[in-house]
């Protein structure tokens, strides 16, 4: 065997440590180049989760509101489809009351036939009016082209000019707002 040198010994002794040192500094490099691979892994996995999560709530958001607009579509034809239904109902009366009168023998129709149809006239009316119908004053009132619809001119004593002199048809609002124009006869 060979001696060794003491100087050599004690720089191999030296470099041990160091050597030992540098191993476990390289070491602990790869775990902290680790941690923050495995801590981004972990991220990216999360941000994935909550991006699936938003996706799936995008989804089901669009779906309820889906169904909502079709739900609101619905019910709007529902309404325009039944709108009239409490108006008509109480129209049934008044067509049964009619068919009542035209129904009763020419003998007997004479003056009650014709208080049974102003009594039905009555109730028809009470109905309309009952659901918002008003009819519109026109005679000696001044001409309105919102309300009166002018078919003739015509010369009338003691009716001042501009302002309607006969009334030919009547006309009608629905809660306030214009069915039919009354036609008029205006004075010159």
């Amino acid at each position: 065997m060979s001696k060794e040198n003491p100087e050599l010994k004690e720089q191999r002794e030296e470099q041990q440590p160091e050597e030992q040192e540098t191993a476990q500094q390289a070491e602990e490099a790869k775990e902290a180049q680790e941690e923050p691979k495995a801590a981004e892994a972990e991220e990216k996995e999360e941000k994935k989760e909550e991006d699936e999560e938003l996706q799936t709530r995008y989804l089901r958001l669009a779906a309820d509101f889906q169904n909502f607009r079709r739900r609101a579509e619905k019910e709007r034809k529902d309404i325009y489809a039944f709108a009239n239904e409490g108006l008509v109902t109480e129209l049934l009366s008044v067509l049964d009351n009619f068919e009542r009168a035209l129904a009763v023998s020419e003998e007997a129709a004479g003056k009650g036939m014709l208080e049974g149809m102003q009594m039905i006239f009555k109730q028809l009316l009470t109905v309309l009016e009952k659901n918002g119908l008003k009819e519109i004053e026109a005679q000696g009132l001044d001409f309105d082209p919102n309300f009166h619809n002018a078919v003739m001119m015509t010369a009338a004593e003691g009716i001042e000019s501009g302002k309607v002199a006969e009334v030919l048809q009547k006309g009608y609002t629905l809660n306030g707002k214009v069915l039919r124009p009354s036609m008029v006869k205006v004075a010159e």
